[in-house]
């Protein structure tokens, strides 16, 4: 670690290779946290390269407890984190509309480590117990559309970096790879990412893989479709740039977005959501979201067509639903 410290200070790169070794060891965990730290700071002074980002991915999908689910066609949502803007919890609301819209999800997430609410958050605060039980896992796939996979139950890499990630408080390119490597390796996703050259990095590993992926990214800074500004859409049909009245919304206001300061205020929202008494910026964004996961599924789906389904989806109450037997399934 400290000969690659050096190489790194002296603003080299990293080889694929070499990535590949580092991450493995991190996976065994061979460094300690100061040396994990300094690391992961590296990457806050520079952009990760593409060679770096797929060396540390492939190391931790070698070293994965794999997950099969035979052929259920299913979709992951997620972002990158890391944008500083600490909404509430956008794509796990959005996963369960989709859930709610009859379609199925295997969502691979985290607790939040720049955030106040990740994922693994919002679902231990509605007493959520997490699993690497492949039986109850397809149990919960089956029964109520989704299936979720607690990052650190299924990687030992990502285990191992979890405290000093938390410590940190800060981005780092660990949230790069969270979207890269759930442990199914879905062939559909809808990633969220927090600037265009990650867009770019992605859209590359997605040809490469063969990987039916849908990129979002909004012009100012958020991981998803914030409908606070143009956003930008990257798929196997090209690049869009959106505004929300091309979706038929108003522009929210990005205090509108705001988990709040404690996960339990960011599960409230949630809640809200899922239960249709959310405000109109919240679950439409959380709609629009849903929206592209569904066209992602099913391309010859219009927007328009897929809009009206996540808006369905929640005002039938079939989102909550869905959140409600998950939660029954995996207490």
């Amino acid at each position: 670690m400290k000969n690659l410290l050096y190489k790194m200070f002296e603003h080299k790169s990293l080889s694929h290779d070499e990535a590949r070794a580092v991450m493995l060891n991190i996976a065994d965990g061979r460094y300690n946290d100061s040396q994990l730290s300094a690391f992961m700071t590296v990457f806050l002074m520079r952009s990760i390269t593409l060679d770096e980002l797929t060396g540390f991915r492939d190391a931790i999908l070698e070293r994965r407890c794999p997950v099969d689910f035979g052929d259920v066609k299913a979709i992951d949502i997620v972002g990158t984190g890391g944008d500083g803007k600490n909404t509430f919890n956008i794509s796990t609301a959005s996963c369960f509309v989709v859930a709610g819209a009859g379609r199925k999800v295997v969502k691979h997430g985290n607790y939040g480590a720049s955030s106040v609410s990740g994922a693994s958050n919002v679902l231990e605060q509605h007493g959520v117990k997490f699993t690497s039980d492949i039986e109850k896992l397809s149990r919960s796939l089956d029964e109520s559309g989704i299936a979720y996979l607690h990052a650190p139950f299924f990687s030992p890499a990502l285990k191992s970096v979890g405290p000093v990630r938390k410590a940190l408080g800060v981005r780092t390119f660990f949230n790069m790879l969270g979207p890269l490597v759930n442990p199914m390796i879905p062939r559909y996703q809808l990633l969220g990412v927090y600037n265009l050259k990650m867009m770019r990095l992605y859209s590359y590993i997605a040809q490469r893989d063969g990987i039916e992926c849908t990129i979002v990214h909004s012009l100012d800074g958020y991981d998803e479709i914030s409908l606070t500004s143009p956003f930008k859409v990257s798929s196997a049909e090209g690049e869009m740039l959106l505004t929300p009245g091309d979706l038929g919304f108003q522009t929210a206001a990005q205090d509108d977005l705001s988990g709040g300061e404690t996960v339990q205020e960011a599960s409230a929202i949630f809640d809200r959501v899922l239960c249709g008494e959310a405000t109109p910026a919240q679950t439409n964004c959380v709609i629009a979201n849903a929206a592209f996961a569904l066209r992602t599924l099913e391309p010859e789906l219009t927007i328009e067509n897929a809009i009206s389904e996540a808006r369905q989806s929640i005002e039938s109450g079939k989102a909550l639903r869905s959140f409600e037997r998950f939660v029954e399934l995996n207490k």
